[in-house]
């Protein structure tokens, strides 16, 4: 097509547009018509619209879009030879003398992360480290990676989630090694798969540190501002990032991680106000736009309790809570295994009167007085929804936590609350310690948008545009480990995505990052999730000790582990497998000291020469024992517990080792792209529904879908049986038909070369070559 066709049929488009919308063209519309230098100059005279006004009054069509990119496109391409490539648009933007370096292609970035926190800090971290140009976007510069709720990481579930984010290369694990107050290890009576590291951090420093390594990381660029928009190709695909000033991030893939900003609104009683949190503004466009490009989007709400002074609570009346005095990390790089000073948590109660007084105003709580009706998360339930629920519990644990080295303020966790400031101080009063408290910060419930998983795929990148990633809160679940382990799968995905590589996705019988992604993108979720052990079927397999085991190399292999962690990790598997021979190799008599040891412990004589191996295996008898008797090997002392669990309960990891595989055997069938599950008329109604709503990928995730039952899935392992044996048949039919062809053919050969003339003994030699060939 030739120039000037193009530019009729542009102006052509642009004028239908300014109809229908009542506006004119802007100068950067018609810059890209030609005489781009005259345009641009008016452009920077106009105090008007630009096209993305135009598009956004024509109700965000796609074609809308895809000419308001162009005029731009149009435009930059007059100040510069070609936009093809990132050097080339540099070469623009340092020119500086076109429309699009002073409003619209501001800077160019591989990858655009919205929101500072757990998720995009780990999402912009994982970006950049494997090789990605990165900018993070967020509200507030000074409020990286806060902590707006308990200022802690781990515990049940939460702790393996940490540890697989840092055996993959993330970060939380390290920081919180970093940063704790206290550190204390939970449900070591139980087995080992469900034993869980919890720490209470300072959340100024958290914040403080997270920022300095954001800061140094090569790669990686952080800006302030508000996104409202995204600019999206005439394919579906992600070509920018829109502030609320008018700034578009070009960008290849963009990660969306809000939290609890978009339209967020926070609630003390009957009083609201729009804000993210406490003392920051919403975000807001962000939902209207993503609703535009045809996202499902619904509320939540969660809520936060009230902040006490630590200077006026009574301690003489509480129980302390005291650190563990052996500490544990959560970090597998030593680097970061630096002992501090513990600061203890205090644990009160409950009494009659905290009961009288919230079952006496139950009205006046946002949830029961009947103005907000968003769901709120379950595991984390209000203290006024304790007190209705469980009815039959006289009191309620609350403890007191620290939320800082330096800092006054003392979180009272369990207590958070939706009643008016006016009663939270005589709530408080209510409880043992803390009758003359004095309260720094209220408590408040806070609801904000987001939008239902199940619009993504396991790689978290959504379903509907190509290149956009959603993950953390925005996806619906509940914590800084939640967030964060998807921020680093959504990142990892948008780098590949930037660099036209396959994306990763996390089986879920691989870990506990895979089972919560599973989950998101398979049940229609509409209550906030909490990862807990009990949603994992392989978690004797997916313990903490082994994480590293099970994804460091895979981190490796992605760019997320430098040669120093891999070093490092190498060397830890080296010891463990010499010491687990090792102890499978040395032998002991019955009366040496420690058999005696071992059997008086366990209460089973020993009768006969041992390995110290079958020692270990048996109950209450551990590692340390050995090193007591002088058996000990040159292991430190998480990779002793480890070794232990591997040889104490090889049994059972074996026989669910076992499972594991066969499981994954199973689920990994893939389903055919596209499949009309509607037109499969042996699937009960609310089975097509949901199938055709999440799409899924795979057999095993299609069975995991909330209303499809087993026999659904046998009946669509039936439908794709029919299918196979209709392509194989139509198959074999092709390929006799082809064969068939070939001998008329040859018959016709012969034919028409003996009406030629040719001898008897060509034709006779003629079958028996065409029959070789």
């Amino acid at each position: 097509m030739g120039t000037m066709n193009a530019s009729v049929s542009f102006s052509q488009a642009v004028d239908c547009i300014a109809t229908r919308s009542g506006l004119r063209a802007t100068p950067a519309v018609q810059a890209y018509l030609g005489g781009w230098q005259e345009a641009a100059n008016a452009a920077r005279r106009e105090s008007g619209r630009c096209c993305s006004t135009v598009a956004r009054a024509s109700n965000h069509s796609l074609p809308q879009r895809g000419f308001c990119a162009q005029a731009h496109r149009g435009a930059a391409a007059g100040a510069a030879a070609s936009r093809s490539t990132r050097a080339a648009s540099a070469s623009a933007s340092d020119a500086g003398s076109g429309v699009a370096t002073q409003w619209y292609d501001e800077e160019d970035y591989d990858v655009v992360v919205v929101g500072g926190g757990h998720a995009g800090c780990e999402a912009a971290l994982a970006s950049a480290r494997t090789g990605a140009k990165t900018l993070l976007l967020t509200l507030n510069l000074d409020r990286i990676a806060w902590q707006p709720c308990n200022p802690a990481v781990g515990g049940p579930a939460k702790s393996q989630l940490v540890h697989e984010i840092d055996a993959l290369g993330g970060e939380i694990g390290r920081m919180a090694d970093r940063c704790y107050l206290q550190k204390h290890m939970l449900n070591l009576s139980k087995g080992p798969a469900v034993w869980a590291l919890r720490a209470q951090t300072d959340k100024i420093e958290y914040a403080t540190v997270m920022r300095r390594v954001l800061e140094s990381t090569p790669n990686l660029y952080m800006r302030e501002g508000m996104a409202v928009d995204l600019d999206v190709g005439p394919n579906d695909e992600v070509r920018g990032v829109r502030t609320f000033f008018g700034i578009t991030f070009r960008c290849r893939a963009a990660v969306i991680t809000t939290g609890t900003f978009m339209n967020g609104r926070i609630w003390v009683g009957r009083q609201s106000m729009a804000a993210g949190r406490a003392g920051e503004a919403p975000s807001t466009g962000l939902t209207e736009a993503l609703v535009a490009l045809g996202f499902e989007t619904d509320r939540l709400k969660t809520g936060t309790p009230s902040r006490v002074d630590s200077r006026t609570v009574d301690y003489s009346a509480l129980e302390e809570q005291k650190g563990d005095p052996d500490v544990r990390w959560f970090s597998f790089d030593p680097e970061v295994h630096v002992e501090r000073e513990q600061m203890s948590c205090h644990l009160t109660r409950t009494t009659p009167e905290t009961h009288r007084l919230i079952e006496e105003n139950l009205a006046e709580t946002p949830v029961y007085g009947g103005w907000v009706d968003s769901t709120g998360p379950r595991y984390c339930p209000s203290i006024e929804d304790k007190i209705v629920r469980f009815k039959d519990k006289s009191s309620h644990q609350i403890f007191l936590e620290p939320e800082g080295r330096h800092s006054p303020e003392m979180y009272v966790q369990g207590f958070s609350t939706g009643l008016p400031e006016r009663l939270q101080l005589a709530l408080l009063h209510t409880l043992p310690g803390l009758e003359n408290c004095k309260m720094l910060r209220p408590a408040y419930a806070v609801e904000y948008d987001y939008l239902p998983a199940y619009q993504c795929d396991a790689t978290l990148q959504t379903k509907r545009i190509s290149g956009l990633f959603f993950s953390g809160q925005l996806n619906g679940t509940t914590g800084y480990e939640e967030a964060a382990a998807q921020g680093l799968v959504a990142g990892v995905n948008a780098s590949r995505v930037a660099s036209g590589a396959a994306l990763v996705d996390f089986a879920r019988e691989s870990s506990y990052i895979g089972t919560l992604i599973d989950d998101l993108v398979t049940k229609d979720l509409r209550e906030p999730y909490r990862m807990l052990t009990s949603r994992s079927e392989f978690r004797l397999v997916l313990r903490s000790d082994n994480a590293d085991a099970r994804l460091t190399p895979l981190g490796r292999e992605l760019g997320l582990v430098d040669d120093r962690r891999w070093n490092l990790f190498q060397g830890k598997q080296e010891r463990m497998a010499a010491e687990a021979k090792r102890l499978g190799n040395t032998r002991v008599q019955p009366e040496a000291p420690v058999a005696v040891a071992a059997a008086a412990k366990s209460g089973q004589p020993l009768t006969k020469v041992v390995s110290l191996e079958e020692i270990l295996r048996r109950s209450h008898v551990h590692y340390p024992m050995l090193i007591e008797h002088g058996l000990g090997g040159e292991l430190s002392p998480a990779e002793a517990e480890a070794t232990e669990v591997e040889i104490k309960y090889s049994g059972f990891i074996r026989r669910q080792s076992l499972q594991q595989a066969q499981v994954a055997a199973k689920s990994q069938r893939p389903l055919p792209e596209g499949l009309d599950y509607m037109s499969i008329n042996t699937l009960s109604m609310e089975a097509r529904e949901k199938l055709a709503r999440v799409q899924p990928k795979t057999i095993g995730q299609a069975g995991r879908i909330g209303g499809v039952n087993p026999a659904d899935i046998t009946s669509l392992l039936v439908h794709l049986e029919v299918l196979r044996r209709g392509r194989d048949g139509d198959r074999s039919k092709s390929t006799y038909q082809t064969a068939k062809q070939k001998r008329k053919a040859m018959v016709a050969s012969i034919r028409a070369d003996r009406e030629a003339g040719a001898t008897p003994l060509e034709a006779a030699e003629e079958p028996a070559v065409a029959a070789v060939a």
